[in-house]
């Protein structure tokens, strides 16, 4: 079961971080442009980080890498997963969620675009920065 969700996680990891940008990227367009803003693609964008965020939270209680004993903060590994990690993608969330509200109540599209470049470009920021790289976690298999 572990092993799925895992899969399921890191996978759709992908789907989120392109739909980040293409949100980013449009929305940019509609601030310097006045072209439509296009509420669904934040929408969509918005659930699938929620659904990351809910699949993060099930793992993070099963995970055999989540071990708060004496010493975890020594390691490197255990204390990306038990704290870094979590901490900085509820951190994104929250922003990817404020974007979405804040902009939903903006009256003009150009302020939308605005909003949503903003808080949602220091969301993609922290996610990349919070992501398991194999080139920031040592030990193979985990990410």
């Amino acid at each position: 079961m572990y092993d799925i969700l895992k899969h399921t996680h890191s996978g759709l990891r992908w789907v989120a971080l392109l739909l980040m940008l293409t949100v980013i990227v449009t929305a940019w367009q509609t601030w310097k442009s006045n072209a439509p803003y296009k509420q669904r693609l934040t929408l969509f964008t918005l659930i699938v980080s929620h659904l990351q965020l809910l699949l993060g939270l099930i793992m993070y209680f099963m995970s055999p890498h989540v071990q708060f004993g004496e010493g975890f903060m020594k390691d490197s590994v255990l204390r990306f997963y038990g704290v870094e990690h979590i901490t900085i993608m509820v951190l994104a969330i929250t922003l990817i969620t404020m974007g979405y509200s804040k902009a939903k109540r903006q009256a003009d599209d150009r302020l939308r675009g605005q909003v949503v470049v903003r808080l949602f470009g220091i969301a993609l920021v922290l996610i990349l920065l919070g992501i398991p790289w194999p080139f920031r976690i040592p030990v193979a298999g985990w990410f």
